[in-house]
């Protein structure tokens, strides 16, 4: 059966159940005060081909603290990670502050793509162009996020499954629908209209578009 794709890269998988993104938790603090709104994705060691998928276009945001070192951090950013520290949950716990949704997204293949995204993300230069180097045939994801921050947050028990090197994680004790919850939009719709400008006026040249999962050919409209 012929399928239309615009980007396999971009496609969505919508295979996991109530996912939550692992990202390092400096990152998710950004994220969380409006700082950025793009998330660089390549994949786990763990990863299924190594290589990162989309599986979910709403998701918790799972701070993870393995990796993380304020050396790849510009300075800037050492207050997010001292933050994200002082606001950890007791061992055996998780702390969900907020959600997001993957509006857009884009692959990139030069290095020089990642280099213009300085000043729009909180890695260094230098860091973010190994993320865009580590297994070189695969292309660097560009996710752009409208997050939502949780009025209250919320936590959960640090199950044993939840501690392999993977991007996403199925949740078991949170609620089903981050959207369900009382939260707000980090940044209001101007405010992050402007920002998606910015990153399109870095990147020119390069298609982003809302990540899709495979439609066939001639199927009804």
């Amino acid at each position: 059966m012929l399928l239309v794709m615009a980007n396999p890269a971009l496609e969505l998988t919508a295979d996991i159940e109530n996912p939550a993104l692992k990202e390092w938790a400096a990152v998710n603090r950004a994220l969380l005060e409006g700082r950025q709104i793009i998330d660089l994705r390549k994949g786990g060691i763990r990863e299924e081909g190594h290589r990162f998928r989309i599986r979910a276009l709403r998701f918790w945001l799972y701070d993870s603290f393995e990796h993380q070192r304020a050396e790849l951090l510009l300075p800037a950013a050492s207050d997010l990670l001292d933050a994200a520290v002082v606001a950890s949950p007791p061992a055996g716990r998780l702390r969900f502050d907020g959600w997001a949704e993957i509006v857009e997204s884009a692959a990139l293949t030069e290095p020089g793509q990642v280099e213009a995204l300085h000043g729009l993300h909180i890695w260094t230069p230098d860091y973010a162009v190994q993320r865009f180097r580590w297994r070189p045939k695969a292309p660097l994801l560009v996710l752009v996020l409208r997050v939502h921050r949780l009025d209250e947050p919320i936590e959960a028990p640090l199950r044993s499954e939840y501690a392999s090197c993977t991007s996403w994680v199925p949740m078991l004790d949170v609620p089903p629908d981050p959207g369900a919850l009382a939260s707000t939009p980090v940044l209001d719709d101007v405010a992050f209209a402007r920002r998606v400008e910015e990153l399109h006026a870095a990147l020119p040249g390069v298609a982003f578009e809302a990540p899709s999962a495979p439609v066939e050919a001639g199927a009804g409209r």
